[in-house]
């Protein structure tokens, strides 16, 4: 399902044709794939990654402030988070956060409960069987895309784990984990007052967050080596 879905919002995208950005985002995700890979192999959790068939997009949205990486390593980033990214550190702040979801299986387990609140039923034949077109949506939400049903949020847990696991893997891939409050401070920043934007309604941005980075800081250094 998560290449199918990948391929159909590559098809209504469109991609973005700013080469910059698009290498960028590029260029970031193989780091990290490199360092999520070497990641498992130590944790000797290699088979878990079993089935990924990593890809990284930059899609032309400039209204939409959002990024996610499906089951699998499907990755998506929107123009509109590009700015405040800013630079390649960002990306990375980004791109680690949600690979870390993935690598912990968050949108499976968002996928399994979204299936019991709408159908009753815990897998994913069953429900498409019943209704396709609804279970096609409540993976798209699950993932961090869809918003016909609302988000899904992200327990704490699942935030918190994602926020320093996410740490770790742009550290091996040698972007510096520092970075990281600096991007959040960014996206509260961004608000204004005003309602924040979708992406935010599922990763809460507040001085929790921010003080919950700076703690799990140390061990992320350890892994950390300047490129």
């Amino acid at each position: 399902m998560a290449a199918q879905q990948y391929d159909e919002v590559l098809k209504k995208g469109p991609i973005s044709n700013n080469k910059e950005q698009t290498d960028m985002v590029k260029r970031v995700g193989l780091k990290i794939q490199t360092a999520v890979e070497k990641y498992m192999a130590e944790k000797g959790a290699t088979s878990e990654l079993k089935g990924f068939e990593w890809e990284f997009n930059l899609i032309d949205d400039p209204q939409t402030v959002n990024a996610w990486c499906m089951p699998g390593g499907k990755v998506a980033f929107y123009t509109a988070i590009m700015p405040i990214c800013k630079d390649e550190d960002g990306v990375a702040v980004v791109m680690g956060h949600e690979v870390a979801h993935a690598i912990a299986n968050h949108g499976r387990e968002r996928m399994s409960t979204g299936l019991v609140q709408q159908f009753g039923l815990s897998t994913l034949g069953a429900a498409m069987g019943q209704n396709p077109g609804l279970t096609s949506q409540i993976f798209a939400q699950a993932v961090g895309y869809g918003s016909q049903l609302g988000m899904l949020s992200f327990s704490r847990k699942h935030e918190s784990e994602a926020d320093r696991i996410g740490l770790i893997f742009m550290a091996m891939a040698g972007y510096d984990p520092q970075e990281a409050p600096k991007f959040w401070e960014r996206m509260s920043a961004i608000g204004g007052g005003q309602k924040p934007p979708e992406w935010l309604s599922t990763h809460p941005s507040d001085n929790t967050r921010i003080n919950d980075l700076n703690a799990a800081m140390p061990e992320a250094l350890k892994y950390y080596k300047k490129n």
